[in-house]
């Protein structure tokens, strides 16, 4: 599974659930530039495909399950993408991708789950 590469920048989401759902944590680094920055686990950054690997191995070992969100459009300039999904929690994940030289995509930034606050909702 590792060796399919994302076609479009919206094809990163497809194969991330796909691969988190099957424990594969190799297979979600591959989705990431050598030197990614995520912000994950929470309140930390991780930088670097390696220690990306660890973070999402360390997530995976308790066998969580995935269910897909809702995608925004994607908003592309040359190379460069933004996608974001709202999930079933109402958070929303955000993530710039590049398109790499072989015409596959990867993400260079993700922050994978921002709360949203609406104006009418209390500060926090």
């Amino acid at each position: 599974m590792t060796n399919d590469g994302a076609r479009e920048p919206e094809d990163l989401g497809r194969l991330f659930l796909a691969r988190a759902n099957a424990g594969d944590a190799d297979g979600l680094a591959a989705l990431y530039e050598p030197d990614a920055v995520l912000a994950f686990p929470p309140g930390r950054v991780t930088v670097g495909r390696a220690a990306i690997r660890a973070a999402y191995a360390e997530l995976l070992a308790g066998r969580p399950t995935f269910a897909p969100g809702r995608p925004n459009p994607t908003l592309r300039h040359g190379d460069t993408a933004l996608t974001s999904t709202v999930l079933a929690d109402g958070s929303v994940t955000v993530e710039v991708a590049r398109r790499q030289p072989d015409g596959t995509w990867l993400w260079r930034i993700d922050h994978p789950r921002l709360a949203v606050t609406h104006p009418t909702d209390p500060a926090p």
